[in-house]
């Protein structure tokens, strides 16, 4: 069963992380807390002590709450203020205006935060000692507020999930920085609840923020051993507390382990639970790909709520078990769908019961990694202006993805389809060097829904005799609309990456964009803060301890942009100070891949510290980036970063 709840505003194009104020539904946030889970039962054996409770809904929130704190047995009559909510049924009954409250109530819940105006406009309305009821004893202490005069406004519910484990062999590390205070935020901190796999909580704490610009890090062993628990693997709630600018907590999460097989890292879970996921591949041969499930609401998901069906196709299978309030569970892909094998994909029908799920290959040797799934779309039509507008765009939406120094990585990609109503993806990749040459080009056609390709790096340049002078380079999958086709700008696609002498593998995926030019659609090209067209960059590299850290940065141009990017590389430590700059010069339609630990000198950055990060500025065009971790000839992680 799914929720029916509001959770994210969806930009009109674009791929991943719904960049900047993405201005996210937020009474959801608000009701499904877990203070407000907490608070809820008292809240709601008040109304249940009614003998005739009224229920009043101004502002249409009571469908939500009924959600997560059923109402309709409780409700003895149901009243609005909007005339127009007098055309449909709530809570199982049909609504009257407030105008006609009955006399015989003893108690009305009035279904609003700070509701003290809604109540005096109905003042005379209300019997003689009617008990009032509203949202408020589910609403935060008011410490935890970051705007105090608008309890629903997105910057007060700046929250996120991290898949969070420490267990033999198994540990993970969300990093992220303090960006609030660069816009301003004084004293900024993080409230944090971990919740083991059944949903218990192991331990709440309060966590300062370093200064502006300064990186966090809660690294699960540490944890572990402050609050002396036992192996657990679950989740971790993250609300970051008196904020401003962002109401997007972002981080990376790196899973590493006590050796070589277990490393890799992942983007953030993005906070709005969607109704469906995509990108999940199937298990090659030798291989296990178990999708982790984070229920990130206060209520239970019902047992056969949870489907996965093969990409393009209605035979779903249904997870059997129900799913505790804030619990985490790992469904073995393969065994729910036992036929299915990589390069076919996987979707999952998820009801808006949880946050982008992570998923987590376990190869024959027995290395593992883990990565995203992304958001399907389930608003999104196709847009004929794309294709009818294609002559100003020049390469248009652009979904790039590296490949890395071939002597080291084998390189494969994945077209992967992210809109329910994306029957088809009209495709060509593009080879290109670091240096910004085209190298080769494949056509790829108008591919249907549940037969994407994969594209293998190595034989392509196998049988086409294609080199890449530089050693390495990046794909970019764009539109061809050459034999038709429609297109919707939600382009996504998976990058495989393996380590040759290892076997060690990562997965990233991500969703394309439009690139530095100087017209805009929509939203295109997108922009993390202020309106369209974005054309600067500010990304976040985390170092990693004793692994070296990499980045591979590309510059992709829809149209012809500056010759060169005109980046800088600066290194910063845990409290947001510069320690050292590097310059970086990146060729239009290039990309450059880099060591932190070539790119700065030791000594700066045995002072940068252990909580040291590299923030990549350029104010002359818009970067793309993967970063990851490696161990040289061992194991390696990648994924794409993100910005603020």
């Amino acid at each position: 069963m799914a929720l029916q709840i509001d959770t994210y505003v969806n930009p009109a194009f674009g791929g991943g992380g719904f960049g900047g104020n993405a201005g996210g539904r937020t009474l959801f946030k608000a009701l499904g807390h877990p203070l407000a889970g907490e608070a809820a039962p008292a809240w709601r054996a008040r109304l249940a002590q009614a003998k005739n409770l009224a229920v009043y809904d101004p502002l249409g929130h009571v469908e939500v709450v009924d959600q997560f704190y059923p109402l309709a047995a409780l409700a003895g009559a149901v009243y609005v203020q909007r005339l127009e909510d007098l055309e449909r049924p709530l809570l199982g009954q049909q609504p009257k205006p407030v105008t006609e409250l009955h006399p015989g109530h003893d108690a009305i819940l009035i279904a609003a935060f700070g509701a003290a105006k809604l109540v005096g406009q109905i003042a005379h309305l209300l019997p003689d000692g009617i008990d009032v009821v509203t949202l408020d004893p589910l609403a935060l202490p008011a410490g935890m507020v970051s705007a105090p005069g608008d309890y629903l406004a997105p910057i007060n519910f700046a929250t996120n999930f991290a898949l969070f484990r420490d267990q033999p062999g198994h540990h993970t590390r969300v990093v992220g920085a303090n960006y609030w205070s660069l816009y301003g935020a004084k004293a900024p901190r993080l409230w944090l609840r971990l919740f083991d796999g059944q949903g218990g909580v192991l331990a709440t704490w309060e966590q300062d923020l370093p200064p502006a610009g300064g990186a966090f890090v809660l690294d699960s062993a540490e944890i572990r051993a402050r609050f002396g628990l036992d192996d657990f693997c679950g989740s971790l709630f993250i609300h970051a507390l008196a904020v401003k600018g962002h109401e997007v907590v972002k981080y990376a999460l790196d899973t590493y382990g006590d050796d070589a097989k277990t490393l890799s890292c992942s983007h953030d879970a993005n906070a709005w639970p969607a109704a469906w996921y995509a990108g999940v591949p199937a298990p090659a041969p030798g291989e296990r790909v178990m999708l982790w499930v984070q229920n990130s609401h206060p209520v239970p998901i019902p047992a056969g709520t949870v489907k996965l069906n093969p990409m393009g196709s209605d035979a779903a299978a249904a997870y059997e078990h129900d799913i505790a309030p804030f619990a985490t569970v790992a469904i073995d892909c393969g065994a729910l769908l036992p036929d299915l094998a990589w390069p076919t994909q996987i979707e999952v029908d998820a009801g808006k019961h949880f946050v982008r799920p992570r998923y987590e290959v376990v190869r024959g040797n027995g290395h593992r990694h883990i990565a995203h799934a992304n958001v399907e779309r389930t608003d999104l039509k196709p847009d004929p202006r794309i294709r009818e507008l294609a002559p100003h765009l020049g390469k248009g939406f652009i979904m790039p993805l590296p490949v890395p120094p071939k002597v080291e990585f084998a390189t494969y990609a994945l077209p992967t389809p992210m809109a329910r109503e994306q029957a088809e993806l009209p495709l060509k990749v593009l080879l290109i060097d670091a240096e910004g040459a085209p190298v080769d080009e494949r056509f790829l056609g108008r591919l249907a829904r549940h037969e994407m390709p994969v594209i293998d790096v190595d034989s392509w340049m196998e049988e086409t005799g294609a080199n890449l002078p530089s050693g390495y380079g990046h794909l970019e999958l764009v539109y061809d609309f050459r034999d038709g086709g429609e297109a919707d700008g939600w382009l996504h696609a998976l990058g495989r990456y393996v380590l040759r002498r290892s076997g060690h593998g990562a997965d990233t995926s991500f969703g394309s964009h439009m690139f530095n030019m100087a017209v805009t659609l929509r939203d295109e090209p997108q922009s993390y803060a202020g309106r369209a067209p974005g054309l600067s960059t500010r990304l976040f590299l985390r170092l990693g301890g004793d692994d070296d850290a990499f980045c591979h940065l590309i510059y992709p141009a829809s149209r012809a942009w500056h010759p060169t990017s005109t980046t800088e590389l600066r290194l910063i430590d845990g409290d947001g100070a510069e320690v050292a700059t590097a310059p970086l010069a990146i060729p239009c339609g290039g990309s450059r891949f880099w060591r932190v630990s070539e790119t700065f000198d030791a000594a700066d950055l045995r002072k940068a510290g252990g909580t040291a990060h590299v923030q990549i500025r350029d104010a002359t065009c818009r970067l793309f980036g993967y970063h990851g971790l490696i161990r040289d000839g061992q194991a390696f992680s990648l994924d794409h970063m993100f910005g603020f």
